[in-house]
């Protein structure tokens, strides 16, 4: 019982970890909001890695999906939209990329440590 808690423990730590580093990241001027934007910054390559909420529509993963599977972007999807938005200071967030490889890789290294979330590379 108590190794469940301690891995409840530690994915609750590595997924708050990840959110704060968003909420750095967005105070650093390294990410980006929003469907229009994102999509842009994906198609001029400035994207190091995108992550939609998971509770997006299937419409919004698919989307996303695809457009990051062509350019070869990084995709995960994470929290929820409220978790995702309230992270970086924002309402509710559907979806976010971070142009800075450094950013980038720090939450990705997170990611590998949360089970909460689907990384798609």
């Amino acid at each position: 019982m108590s190794s469940i808690l301690a891995r409840s423990r530690k994915r609750k730590i590595a997924m708050s970890k990840m959110l704060s580093r968003l909420g750095l990241a967005m105070r650093a001027g390294k990410l980006v909001t929003g469907d229009e934007i994102v999509m842009k910054a994906i198609r001029s390559r400035e994207a190091k890695l995108v992550i939609v909420a998971g509770d997006a529509s299937n419409n919004t993963h698919k989307k996303f999906r695809d457009k990051c599977g062509t350019y070869k972007v990084p995709l995960i999807i994470g929290p929820d939209r409220i978790r995702l938005g309230s992270s970086i200071g924002k309402p509710e967030r559907v979806v976010i990329a971070l142009t800075d490889q450094g950013f980038a890789d720090m939450i990705r290294e997170e990611i590998e440590k949360t089970p909460e979330v689907e990384y798609i590379e």
